[in-house]
């Protein structure tokens, strides 16, 4: 594998980044199509942080965190950094020095299939982290890697510049070139679930609303009174 550092990654327009952050994971994830989650493999270090920026990613090797240093010099406003290992490991490889320079830099936050230490100074920073772990094993710098190559994080491939949305409920993968159609999306399902909702806080039912009755219908589901069940003796 030839180890290498992209500097000149393209980036989603930045009006579209920050207007997905503000619909959320859950959101974008069911207007993409239900595509592009990284799934439960890493957590939120804190709580009620909603960010969404463009992908840094690196590629290191386990219990080394030479090419995370390699990649703050390439990380611009808007960013977020996203980090895995080439094969599994949750040594505690980014902290409180790192997200220090992270913020200079306007970073928004970071997304790492390892662990993250120094967890009180990133929350009172407000440096926003989803980790694979909390773990204050550290790392060394000796291994070469990449940076803005693709990467695989959980059940998602994150190349470089695509869109990074993150939040309580996890972690998304907008691809770049489909940020504009995924934003058109996402507010239209915005639109629709305001209807429901209305309707809801009047009394409707999502069954009716939804057209669900002839679903449980052709599912062979049946309605019966309370004493009709326990006199079929079931």
């Amino acid at each position: 594998m030839t180890n290498v550092i992209v500097t000149d990654i393209a980036r989603a327009d930045a009006s579209t980044i920050d207007a997905l952050a503000v619909h959320g994971v859950a959101t974008v994830h069911e207007a993409m199509g239900r595509v592009g989650l990284v799934g439960p493999s890493v957590h939120p270090v804190q709580q009620g942080a909603r960010i969404a920026g463009s992908a840094v990613t690196v590629l290191c090797w386990p219990g080394d965190n030479l090419m995370i240093h390699a990649a703050v010099e390439q990380c611009r406003p808007g960013d977020v950094l996203v980090v895995t290992t080439t094969s599994p490991s949750l040594d505690g490889s980014f902290g409180e020095l790192f997200a220090t320079a992270l913020t200079y830099r306007g970073v928004r936050g970071i997304v790492t299939t390892g662990g993250v230490r120094d967890v009180v100074d990133l929350r009172e920073m407000g440096f926003a982290a989803w980790a694979g772990a909390q773990n204050a094993q550290g790392t060394v710098k000796a291994t070469a890697g990449s940076v803005n190559v693709p990467v695989v994080v959980g059940g998602a491939i994150i190349r470089p510049g695509d869109v990074v949305v993150a939040d309580d409920d996890g972690v998304l993968c907008v691809p770049r070139a489909e940020a504009a159609s995924a934003l058109a999306a996402a507010e239209a399902r915005v639109a629709k679930e305001a209807g429901a909702r209305e309707a809801y806080r009047t009394g409707d039912l999502s069954l009716d609303r939804n057209d669900l009755r002839g679903v449980l219908a052709d599912l062979g589901v049946q309605y019966v009174s309370q004493s009709e069940w326990h006199d079929d003796g079931r």
